[in-house]
């Protein structure tokens, strides 16, 4: 891990647009078959890391610093993206599109019963 406060959302932001900028992104295999299964582009990952509003940001995660951020996809679909934010590169975690009961709208949770 590097020295980055991953507490400052704004900072977290800049961060994986200079990274998926850089190339430095991969995803793991659970997050692949999330792609595949919500039918979500690498394209469309990409897009969110560069325009994306960091949700929550989880520091001390027992896997690393990671956060949820939100963004929408060229064709205007919003996806949320969870990856890591203290590591030379961004791993994304998963990916999907965030929908009722979990989610009221893709900024708000929902209320499960």
């Amino acid at each position: 891990m590097v020295e980055f406060n991953v507490h400052n959302h704004q900072a977290i932001a800049a961060r994986l647009r200079q990274q998926d900028e850089a190339d430095a992104v991969r995803i793991t295999v659970h997050c692949h078959q999330e792609m595949v299964e919500e039918d979500i582009s690498l394209d469309d990952v990409r897009e969110i890391l560069l325009n994306a509003t960091i949700m929550e940001s989880y520091p001390e995660h027992k896997r690393g610093p990671c956060c949820l951020s939100c963004g929408k996809t060229l064709r205007g679909r919003y996806v949320h993206v969870v990856c890591t934010t203290a590591f030379e590169l961004t791993i994304i975690i998963t990916v999907y599109e965030p929908k009722p009961p979990k989610w009221a709208d893709p900024f708000k949770r929902g209320k499960l019963e």
